[in-house]
């Protein structure tokens, strides 16, 4: 009983608890993955596109960055970007005179890392599903008259959405998870703040046991609305 109500007394919220910090944790994660995705979805379209256009450069660049996304691993890949990028900026802003204190706000680095990851791997996906899509509907796009930028967006497009979402689920399911990652860079988001928290009372067990129940309800639900959203796009591909 005593055990119970310590639990809850460290997982509420004031100046007792721990529910607070927890809380802020979780949706600084979530908020990274949301961002970091979004920055993916973008990466990874551009690099399909490069893909499969005529464009040898376009395509060469594509190519070495999927193949260094899949074959480094991700938590090197996002100190490579956090401090290069740092680093980088830092120097640009200085040469420009601007100022020689500038510091790189640690919610954008991370969303950024975590981004470019992302983007390798969405580069693929969204590659598959816009070769999966038949060659004639893109011919008769053409013979209509549209130009390629409408040809992509009116057709290639909207067919794309529904082939491409299982594996975009998936990928937002990573992302969420490897939010946790950027706790090595120093970023305080649900994991880091569940060591703070199991460091400074020394429950370990109950804290990392709050953190993935956390994970778990986020990936849970996530995983409920992209299964809701592929049903809306079949049925509404079968009406259409």
């Amino acid at each position: 009983m005593n055990s119970t109500v310590s639990w809850a007394t460290l997982l509420s919220f004031g100046d007792k608890g721990w529910g607070d910090e927890l809380l802020l944790g979780a949706c600084l994660s979530l908020g990274i993955s949301i961002s970091a995705y979004l920055v993916g979805l973008t990466l990874g379209l551009m690099g399909a596109v490069a893909k499969i256009s005529k464009n040898r450069v376009a395509v060469s660049a594509a190519v070495a960055y999927t193949t260094i996304i899949r074959s480094v691993p991700d938590i090197l890949i996002i100190f490579l970007v956090y401090y290069t990028a740092t680093d980088a900026l830092r120097w640009a802003v200085s040469l420009a005179g601007l100022t020689s204190e500038f510091q790189v706000n640690g919610f954008v680095a991370a969303t950024l890392s975590l981004g470019i990851v992302q983007g390798g791997y969405s580069t693929e996906v969204l590659r598959g599903a816009i070769v999966a899509i038949p060659r004639g509907q893109v011919e008769a796009a053409y013979s209509l008259g549209l130009t390629r930028r409408q040809t992509f967006f009116l057709v290639t497009v909207p067919q794309m959405v529904p082939l491409a979402l299982p594996g975009l689920g998936n990928l937002w399911l990573v992302v969420l998870k490897e939010s946790s990652l950027v706790s090595l860079i120093g970023f305080t988001e649900l994991v880091l703040a569940g060591k703070m928290a199991a460091g400074a009372t020394r429950d370990y067990f109950m804290f990392y046991c709050a953190i993935a129940f956390v994970f778990l309800a986020m990936s849970g639900i996530s995983a409920m609305l992209f299964h809701a959203l592929e049903t809306a796009t079949v049925r509404s591909g079968r009406r259409g």
